[in-house]
């Protein structure tokens, strides 16, 4: 069924990022599942090519797309190439946004050009090795000293962390036993200040080219001038990009699930078993069918999303079910797909078992689906 807002724009996308997928990823993406991680160079070849700053405004060096649409496309590019891009999901859906909605105009000039050429890499902080999804738990602390705060204590868990050149961190910066979301701030730390230093990329079960690191702040200096909004406040800016973000997760398990049954139903067609195609057998027939359909219900779900998203009108109980259902869908939709492929579905030479293994932590990083179901029970009255 045709997408409501599918222009000839998208087309054109779509075709520019398949040319530049073929070229600058498909080559090379064995070499970045042995080394783990995606090099640098890759984000300024995304960066030339117009992706990395699509969203950003042109007077800053981006294309100045405000739709979210393009960047749901260009998810569903990268799996049906069958590839991953490591963080620049998170770089340019989850990073971007508060960049843009709360770095004034100094720190635009300063720093937008750069994200927009894929010459800046960007990554958040927020979790700590005792704190998950209660952000207002955070312990990591920044004293203000004159022109500079100084930052101490340590990160965890953090997408794109080796690779950041610059890397928001949620610290506290007061302490208010009455109220523990209040005195939270967003502090920008750059590679190479004297007391930051990078972690050990950590092994996954899935996700083998995004690198997981952990990062430890000694006495970091960050200028005052590396302050993004308000002082003490933070804690409402995380939550008003939660919706993007989570809607940003959902595009991603959607554009997974998509692929496993494109790739499913191209093996199933060649793969013969008892002298009959395995497409052949009525349960094969059943079981890509009823994906297909959920796959259907999922990306309506999200297109309505999207077109609140870009209105600014979808609220965090919405966003939770989109990414609460899409999810869900792409750890059913893989395994099913993945039981169709016999025991090559375990082999990591094939494409599904990779997504298999990359869907579970979707179901667990921006927020769970336990959390997602809290907040949409609270949402009902409940």
């Amino acid at each position: 069924m045709r997408r409501g807002w599918w222009t000839e724009e998208h087309d054109q996308f779509r075709s520019m990022v398949r040319r530049f997928l073929a070229a600058e990823v498909v080559p090379e993406f064995d070499q970045w599942r042995a080394a783990h991680q995606v090099p640098k160079a890759f984000f300024e070849r995304a960066g030339a090519a117009g992706i990395t700053g699509i969203a950003i405004p042109t007077e800053y060096g981006g294309g100045g797309e405000p739709s979210y649409s393009y960047r749901a496309l260009l998810q569903e590019e990268v799996a049906l190439a069958q590839v991953a891009t490591g963080p620049l999901r998170c770089h340019m859906d989850i990073v971007l946004p508060y960049f843009l909605r709360f770095a004034d105009e100094g720190q635009r000039r300063r720093w937008l050009p750069g994200i927009a050429a894929g010459e800046l890499v960007t990554a958040i902080a927020m979790t700590e090795p005792g704190t998950g999804s209660d952000l207002a738990g955070i312990s990591t602390a920044a004293e203000r000293d004159g022109d500079v705060y100084r930052l101490k204590g340590s990160k965890t868990f953090i997408t794109g962390g080796l690779v950041a050149d610059l890397v928001i961190v949620v610290a506290r910066t007061r302490r208010d036993p009455e109220n523990r979301r209040d005195g939270l701030t967003l502090l920008v730390v750059e590679d190479g200040m004297p007391g930051f230093a990078k972690g050990r990329n950590l092994p996954k079960i899935g996700l083998e080219v995004q690198d997981t690191a952990e990062l430890f702040f000694d006495d970091v200096e960050v200028p005052v001038a590396n302050r993004l909004g308000a002082e003490h406040v933070a804690f409402s800016y995380l939550g008003q990009n939660l919706a993007q973000e989570r809607l940003s997760i959902a595009a991603g398990s959607l554009a997974a699930a998509k692929a496993a049954l494109a790739v499913t139903v191209d093996y199933v067609r060649e793969r013969r078993v008892f002298d009959q195609r395995v497409a052949d057998f009525q349960n094969t027939k059943f079981e890509l069918a009823a994906v297909a359909t959920e796959v259907e219900a999922a990306e309506a779900l999200l297109d309505r999303a999207i077109g609140c998203l870009d209105a600014d009108e979808l609220d965090p109980a919405d966003a939770a079910k989109v990414k609460l259902f899409c999810t869900e869908l792409q750890g059913r939709a893989v395994d099913r797909c993945l039981q169709l492929f016999g025991g090559y579905g375990y082999i990591t030479e094939y494409p599904i078992a990779r997504l298999y293994a990359d869907a579970r932590v979707t179901r667990i990083y921006g927020g769970t689906s336990e959390v997602m179901k809290s907040i949409i029970g609270k949402s009902i009255g409940l």
